[in-house]
């Protein structure tokens, strides 16, 4: 009846830490005793359960458990001419369990290990059932070698980085991110700790850690893949730039998506993000390729965008649409993984219809900008062959038969009609 009862869930993947959630260890880096690391435990966690970033703390160290000590007589021990090392593994052994062997069968290594029966070791009494030889070949029994009392101590003690250690697990609470609790317990680890304690991470929270700002460096090399393809395409470095300026319009459409919604910012937001580079740079691709041919056909830079706009905001909108009404399904889905899939669907709808309401004004003023000042910054005035300015000549006069009559140059030169 006095059993607590913690229901705990799995980790998200298999096999990266114990339980779901953040795993925080408190390490004793110092020579301190166990009830002072369970004086400091219970100060951490009076301190970290006041803040509201965190929910479900739990920890399940208690150095005041229930725990009976065995005394080992010693020196009856030797009178009796019994080893006190033979009592110590008479206990160990039959109470406990000891790897003794291995053997193949079926294919498989099979551990041999030695232990009583549970029956055989319930109760306190049953220490009265054991004997230990002598040397004299006879058989002592135990109960004349040793005495127990009950006393009160930690059930077990762990390690972590080879310190002794207590695991404490967490969860963030609704509102906010994983990243958002780990911050909170350091920062409450920062200022409860005294000197020679200190604390370390586990499990998924310790990936976390290890691979945070990964998501910005993809995103940032997403970027740069779809610079590079746009150059190549356009064989120019200024169009690229102006289709990549319809990708923060994305962003704040997704930004402002979950925010709507009261959701994260994770990393399944964060995976809808690197596609949105793609999703925002197609509406913008498809008004430039346009653009760009309407500019060859001798159109200014100003017409040539605007005549790209209007014919492809069908194509712009038919597709956008088609693809938000098919993220759909991911922003309200219900049940396993749904949240997940909420942060997906909730980003890219968000993104998508900003990519399309309203970026769809700004690409062709993009490109006219762009364009223009291109244009302004690679005219050259042409300069003279033979490095100084021609002379004035006067206009030639009308031959016979309608043709232009020969005027001598200047210095022994002549020019032909």
């Amino acid at each position: 009846k006095e059993a607590i009862v913690l229901p705990i869930n799995p980790p998200s993947i298999p096999g990266l830490g114990t339980t779901g959630g953040m795993e925080f260890w408190l390490q004793a880096q110092g020579d301190t005793s166990i009830q002072q690391f369970q004086d400091i435990l219970q100060q951490y966690l009076a301190k970290v359960r006041q803040r509201p970033e965190l929910t479900r703390i739990t920890a399940t160290f208690d150095a005041n458990s229930q725990q009976m000590l065995v005394d080992v007589d010693r020196a009856k021990a030797e009178t009796l001419g019994v080893p006190v090392q033979d009592v110590y593994n008479t206990v160990q052994i039959l109470f406990g369990s000891l790897y003794v062997s291995q053997f193949n069968k079926f294919s498989r290594l099979w551990q041999v290990i030695l232990q009583a029966e549970p029956e055989f070791r319930l109760k306190p009494d049953d220490l009265d059932n054991l004997y230990v030889r002598s040397d004299a070949g006879k058989m002592v029994p135990l109960k004349a070698l040793v005495t127990t009392r009950y006393v009160t101590g930690p059930d077990i003690v762990t390690r972590f980085n080879n310190f002794p250690a207590i695991k404490i697990t967490a969860d963030a609470a609704p509102g906010f991110s994983t990243g958002e609790g780990i911050a909170t317990m350091e920062a409450v680890a920062e200022e409860v700790l005294p000197e020679g304690f200190g604390y370390a991470w586990s499990g998924q929270s310790f990936e976390e850690k290890k691979s945070g700002g990964t998501s910005f460096v993809v995103f940032i090399f997403g970027l740069i893949m779809v610079f590079l393809i746009l150059a190549a395409q356009y064989e120019k470095w200024s169009l690229p730039a102006g289709v990549l300026l319809a990708v923060p319009f994305a962003i704040f459409g997704a930004i402002v998506a979950i925010w709507l919604r009261g959701q994260e910012n994770n990393i399944y937001f964060q995976i809808g993000l690197t596609m949105l580079i793609a999703l925002a740079a197609k509406n913008a691709i498809l008004i430039f390729e346009f653009a760009v041919l309407n500019r060859e056909a001798g159109k200014s830079p100003l017409d040539a965008a605007l005549t790209a706009a209007r014919e492809r905001l069908r194509p712009i909108v038919m597709t956008s649409f088609a693809f938000i009404l098919g993220c759909v399904p991911l922003a309200i889905a219900t049940g396993a993984a749904a949240n997940s899939r909420h942060s997906i669907g909730t980003g890219v709808i968000g993104g998508m219809l900003a990519a399309t309401v309203i970026a769809v004004f700004f690409i062709p003023m993009f490109y006219w900008l762009i364009e223009s000042f291109t244009e302004k910054v690679g005219r050259k005035p042409a300069a003279p062959l033979s490095g100084t300015e021609p002379p004035d000549l006067p206009p030639p006069t009308p031959g016979p038969g309608g043709g232009a009559t020969v005027t001598p140059a200047p210095h022994g030169k002549h020019e032909g009609d």
